[in-house]
């Protein structure tokens, strides 16, 4: 995958204090590998929000002990307590510490962890040729692990193993209410996500948005044109608008019917594609590795609590999908753009978490930061330049429409959710001295 570099900075950057320098090309490969073990196993986008936040989330707290500018995670993580080890200095290498802890976390944390052995080996190699010592090295994995130990016993708080242990999810007869779409008419997706521990909001339900438009098949309802607007873009979409539905699918979930045989598609989710923005914002940047790896677990955080307070908006209103509706009240043979996702409609899911993200990333690093994300170029898909990180957003959020497969209410209203979240965000990150304004 290639990178845009362009020169723009808008973080401190005092070389003497940034720690790990000469490793920060080694992080977005390390963040990628991530992504690549999720897109094998068709990890769902709340769960791969949460495991990329704690696989960055001890290189954070490492890195913090390294360099007093940023802030402690406890400074905004409330329920973390950070690991109070006092490591040789001359003994360790904090790039390779760092590094290594991320695919040590995704190797203990992710379901197929172990098929990141082969990159930790790689990159171990790549370095002891490079003449870091061989008892340095082996200092260096101690530490790392430990600090790895310390996140993924804490990962086994926030309550996501007891999700199991919940009441299987009976979709409902009720007119409005969510049913499986096809072509898989699949389950829903974590109908229970909202027990799960945020990380900087205090719950999912902090951030409530707007009620949906109520539920109605009367084709002069406001809900009847909502659904009438659906079908109308998406037969209408123009080549843009299809090439703009197609580049923030991200859908994991993707399967096309051919006879009897249905054929999966492994992609990207919607965290994994914020959290490569994040990546080529800081590689543009030229953020030294400590405060990158700063902004992979706050854009990690961000898209986690932005899952959780959207599943939690989700599985109240339980709201019908557009293909659903228009299937029974307006065209039985339409079929949306995008594969319609499995869970319910209301609200946006992309929309919140983009919008989330957006306000969080442009707090690190200015508004009117352009880049060029080629996130899907590994798909056959151009990249797309944007002026701004709310631009991008927004061109997320209205994918949907183009895609068929949200309203236009969840669509705003999850993009009013999505900014609220990022606000509450940024307040709590006020206090780094890692931002210039």
């Amino acid at each position: 995958m290639r990178w845009i570099i362009i020169s723009i900075f808008l973080f401190t950057a005092i070389e003497s204090k940034s720690q790990g320098k000469g490793f920060e090309q080694e992080l977005q490969p390390a963040v990628f590998s991530l992504t690549m073990v999720m897109m094998h196993d068709v990890v769902n986008p709340p769960a791969a929000a949460r495991f990329y936040t704690y696989a960055t989330l001890g290189a954070y707290d490492f890195m913090a002990k390294m360099n007093k500018e940023l802030l402690r995670p406890s400074t905004f993580f409330s329920h973390y307590r950070e690991l109070e080890i006092h490591p040789d200095l001359k003994k360790l290498d904090p790039g390779f510490t760092a590094i290594y802890c991320i695919y040590e976390a995704g190797r203990e944390l992710l379901p197929s962890g172990f098929m990141l052995e082969k990159q930790l080996t790689a990159f171990e190699e790549k370095y002891r040729k490079k003449g870091i010592s061989t008892a340095k090295l082996e200092y260096s994995k101690e530490i790392a692990r430990k600090y790895v130990a310390h996140v993924v016993a804490f990962s086994k708080t926030d309550r996501y193993n007891k999700l199991s242990t919940r009441i299987r999810y009976t979709p409902s007869r009720q007119a409005g209410s969510w049913y499986p779409t096809p072509p898989a008419y699949m389950e829903a997706v974590e109908p229970n996500w909202k027990t799960i521990r945020p990380m900087l909001l205090d719950s999912g339900e902090q951030c409530k948005p707007l009620p949906p438009v109520v539920f109605s098949t009367d084709s002069t309802s406001a809900f009847h044109l909502l659904a009438k607007e659906v079908y109308d873009v998406a037969n209408a979409a123009n080549q843009e608008q299809k090439e703009i539905a197609a580049f923030w699918d991200c859908n994991p979930f993707a399967i096309a019917s051919s006879g009897h045989m249905n054929v999966g598609f492994k992609k990207i989710s919607p965290g994994g594609h914020w959290m490569n923005i994040a990546s080529i914002a800081s590689t543009k940047a030229r953020l030294p590795l400590d405060k990158s790896i700063y902004v992979q677990v706050i854009t990690a955080a961000t898209l986690m609590d932005g899952f959780i307070s959207c599943w939690d908006e989700k599985y109240r209103s339980n709201r019908i999908r557009p293909e659903t509706y228009i299937n029974r009240q307006i065209d039985s043979k339409w079929m949306p753009l995008l594969q319609t996702p499995p869970f319910p409609e209301y609200t946006s899911g992309h929309s919140v978490i983009s919008a989330a993200a957006a306000e969080v990333l442009t707090h690190l690093f200015g508004d009117n930061f352009s880049y060029t994300d080629d996130t899907e170029i590994m798909f056959e898909l151009p990249a797309r330049s944007f002026s701004s990180f709310r631009q991008a957003a927004q061109e997320a959020a209205i994918s949907r429409l183009y895609g068929g497969i949200h309203f236009r209410d969840a669509i705003d209203n999850g993009v009013t959710q999505g900014r609220e979240i990022g606000a509450i965000i940024v307040s709590k990150l006020k206090g780094s001295s890692v931002v210039v304004r």
